[in-house]
């Protein structure tokens, strides 16, 4: 996403339904920071929708309508970098346990809370923040290049997930260079790992799924547990929570993720959500323009502006791209393939879409090198993400 101005006051939101107490803390703190309230978790959401850069939020527990666990746990959708700080009159137990279960809280204050003690917590929600931004440059610069060799090694043993994870990758970038979204590590880690789970299962059954090919129950029950297996891989890594938030939100219906905003959980789950169908499609033999017409009936999944980048990124790649015929062993890294490669036995080696790199040509000249042989078709477009 594009980079937020820098402020001289960190930014803090206060949602309560008490009109009166949010207005004697924006005064109380209104000299050290940028102070907004709401007080509603609905008007909340809309106001953290529209600011950038929220570094604390800080909700009551009991209010209508939404409680305070359930507007920290959407806050960990539409913003989250932003501290979560619950302040709260209630003296249940289970109430406090809920709210830091569900939202993962930083801190925990009781009401009335005395003022040093919220200036405290405030400090140290900002710290949070900070270095929750300073963590995300180093995820930036190391955590692509240490998914993307897992995922080339990983290649070897189901080549059809990682030929995808590839080409969605390509059009999930290409989307969001069209949106102006700037740096989005999180959308390209995504998009990465969203066939993650497939390499658990066979070769075989990835094709099956892929080609549109008819499933057995046993097959049917064993793709639907793909996703959620991925994401338990995943939720024990450190700092990878917006990355497994894109991914879990694939799964969500399409009125939840119109309501999620266009920050950047739910304008990355709508590029990857699109990505993945449009490639889905393209690769069960759907005509580009069939494929636009299937999209745009879903413009609330997806979104006016989601289906215009796609519109125009496919419509570039077409005119762009430059298909040439030549032995596999000729290919230049970053050419993408139009044909599959299979082995003199018939196993699947690498897909369509597949990008050409030094290091997979070193693989199949150990593993088949006679494929290197073989005539294939080639594309070497300035935009890969339509082949």
């Amino acid at each position: 996403m594009s980079s937020p101005l820098s402020r001289q006051k960190p930014r803090v939101l206060f949602v309560d339904d008490e009109q009166r107490l949010l207005e004697g803390i924006a005064a109380l703190l209104r000299r050290e920071y940028d102070v907004e309230i709401a007080t509603s978790g609905d008007q909340a959401l809309k106001k953290l929708s529209e600011l950038n850069d929220v570094a604390v939020v800080v909700s009551d527990f009991r209010m209508p309508q939404m409680d305070g666990a359930t507007f920290l746990y959407q806050v960990m959708t539409c913003a989250p970098t932003a501290t979560r700080i619950l302040l709260t009159g209630e003296a249940g137990v289970e109430g406090a346990k809920d709210a830091v279960n569900k939202g993962q809280i930083f801190r925990f204050l009781s009401k009335p809370c005395p003022p040093e003690q919220l200036k405290l917590a405030l400090e140290a929600g900002v710290a949070q923040h900070r270095l929750v931004n300073a963590e995300r440059i180093v995820l930036q610069e190391t955590l692509l290049e240490c998914i993307a060799a897992l995922m080339e090694v990983l290649a070897v043993m189901n080549p059809v997930a990682f030929g995808r994870a590839q080409r969605i990758k390509a059009l999930a970038h290409e989307l969001s260079v069209r949106l102006e979204c700037g740096e989005f590590w999180q959308l390209e880690a995504a998009a990465l790992l969203s066939q993650l789970g497939y390499f658990a299962e066979s070769p075989q059954l990835a094709e099956k799924i892929y080609y549109g090919r008819a499933l057995s129950s046993a097959e049917q029950a064993r793709a639907a547990a793909v996703p959620g297996s991925a994401r338990r891989l995943l939720e024990h890594i450190p700092r990878l929570e917006p990355v497994i938030q894109i991914l879990a939100a694939l799964d969500w219906t399409d009125e939840q993720l119109a309501r999620v905003g266009e920050r950047m959980i739910g304008l990355g789950a709508r590029i990857l959500c699109v990505a993945l169908e449009y490639d889905a499609m393209l690769t069960q033999g759907v005509s580009k323009a069939q494929i636009l017409q299937n999209l745009r009936a879903r413009e609330l999944r997806f979104g006016a502006r989601v289906l215009e980048a796609i519109t125009a990124v496919i419509a570039v790649a077409v005119e762009q791209e430059q298909e040439i015929e030549i032995p596999l062993r000729d290919a230049k890294p970053g050419m993408r393939l139009r044909d599959e490669i299979r082995t003199s036995v018939g196993a699947l080696l690498v897909p369509v879409g597949f990008e050409i790199s030094e290091r997979l040509l070193d693989r199949i000249s150990q593993v088949a090198p006679e494929v290197l042989e073989q005539t294939v078709r080639l594309v070497n477009p300035t935009r890969l993400s339509a082949t």
